[in-house]
């Protein structure tokens, strides 16, 4: 099912931020043809595009390849940000390894089966024994012991327990850490992210939009999970895809037709047309 547009939000936003995973990609994981061409006439239209994801930057090679460009990207649930013409990022929000230390020990008392992984240098990903290492993942995973992941810096701390229930183990680990971290859940079975306190894909977004003279209220947001909610919520408009999340659902103003259907693509042809 697609939503009607508003008439009265009918027009091109100055500002269109997209989630990558479950929401932009289509058929194989991949940006599909037209998807591609779509964005390319909203970018010729003058709206600055930028995809907000929990994906880390070296993650999006495909992506931009398969889009044709590079378009500006917010990466590791609002950690790290990166502009077209940048080598590096262009800011760069970290967990020190004492605030790493104390999250992995609150959680572990709650939960002993607990594995941790951890996002480092733009590009490693160093785990713990037991970490499930994709097949994408196996040139840059490092297996090590738990004393010497939590003494880097990191982006994006991870944490998973086999065999638990998605949000059974979500509710537990946002409840151990409580106000220490920003918790989250990508949609993964039994995965949990924790970034910075107060680093998310809103505050991310609105520190982007601000650089470029945007306002929250110029701003399209597309999502379709729970990670997706703060940037839903500071978006003037938000859009999820039918497949979306219950809670992304619930706080978006309209709902479009799933990723594996183009729904981003549907969506900002309507605004284009």
């Amino acid at each position: 099912m697609i939503l009607m547009i508003d008439p009265s939000q009918s027009r091109l936003p100055r500002l269109v931020a997209i989630d990558v995973d479950g929401t932009l990609l289509g058929v194989g994981f991949a940006v599909s043809e037209h998807t591609a061409h779509v964005l390319s006439r909203v970018a010729a239209a003058g709206a600055v595009i930028v995809l907000v994801t929990g994906r880390s930057p070296r993650k999006l090679a495909r992506v931009f390849a398969e889009l044709g460009t590079r378009y500006a990207a917010i990466c590791a649930n609002g950690a790290i940000v990166y502009h077209p013409a940048d080598d590096q990022p262009r800011s760069c929000r970290m967990l020190e390894p004492a605030q790493a230390r104390r999250l992995c020990s609150l959680i572990q008392e709650q939960a002993p089966d607990v594995m941790f992984a951890a996002e480092v240098d733009c590009g490693r990903l160093l785990h713990t024994q037991g970490w499930p290492v994709h097949h994408e993942d196996r040139d840059i995973a490092v297996l090590v012991r738990l004393e010497e992941l939590i003494a880097t810096r990191m982006v994006k701390l991870q944490a998973r327990a086999p065999g638990r229930n998605s949000e059974a183990f979500n509710k537990l680990v946002t409840d151990a850490v409580g106000d220490l971290a920003e918790a989250t859940c990508p949609g993964y079975e039994g995965l949990v992210e924790m970034t910075q306190r107060g680093v998310t894909k809103a505050s991310a977004l609105a520190a982007f939009a601000e650089e470029l003279g945007i306002e929250s209220a110029d701003t399209l947001a597309f999502g379709d999970m729970p990670n997706d909610l703060s940037m839903l919520r500071w978006a003037g408009r938000s859009v999820v895809v039918a497949n979306a999340h219950p809670e992304a659902r619930a706080a978006a103003d309209e709902i479009t037709l799933a990723n594996l259907e183009d729904g981003v693509a549907v969506y900002l042809e309507r605004l284009l047309d």
